[in-house]
């Protein structure tokens, strides 16, 4: 089976069977996205909650806003049908702290919720917060999305 690797502030968009592997979420957020009818799925790995008020926006896949609707829209592009598009995501910890007030990983989670909520995609499953580090595989055929931690071993959501 094709693995292939999704870096920060990134996107891949695959048929099955493929695996859509990324490394190193910490406050970034990477969200899965499937269409089980055309047997097509995405993994983007956000850096940001939104490119507003951001000056250097020459990578909108870092921001949350814009990375998942180009997500959708390379998917469409390729057969899927929105209305059946389903999401999945992890990451969004509190790895670090501005003066106890800024937490970026609660942001982008936040974010992520919003825009797929605007878009009208359903979350199926999360796994986010906590103050560590995760890396999530995303298994295209079965949607089944295994997040592994140094600190809290390996689930699947």
């Amino acid at each position: 089976m094709e693995k292939i690797i999704v870096g920060i502030a990134d996107l891949a968009v695959a048929h099955n069977p493929a695996v859509l592997v990324t490394i190193g979420l910490g406050s970034c957020v990477g969200i899965s996205f499937r269409d089980p009818v055309a047997r097509i799925g995405a993994l983007a790995h956000i850096v940001l909650a939104t490119k507003a008020g951001v000056r250097n926006q020459d990578t909108p896949l870092k921001f949350a806003d814009s990375a998942i609707e180009e997500a959708i829209r390379l998917m469409q592009q390729k057969g899927c049908i929105k209305n059946r598009i389903e999401a999945k995501m992890a990451g969004g910890a509190s790895m670090f702290t501005f003066g106890g007030s800024m937490n970026i990983g609660e942001k982008n989670v936040e974010a992520v919720v919003k825009k797929l909520d605007e878009m009208e995609i359903e979350i199926l499953s999360m796994d986010t917060g906590g103050n560590y580090g995760r890396t999530i595989e995303f298994y295209i055929e079965t949607g089944v999305m295994v997040v592994k931690s140094a600190f809290k071993g390996i689930k699947e959501i």
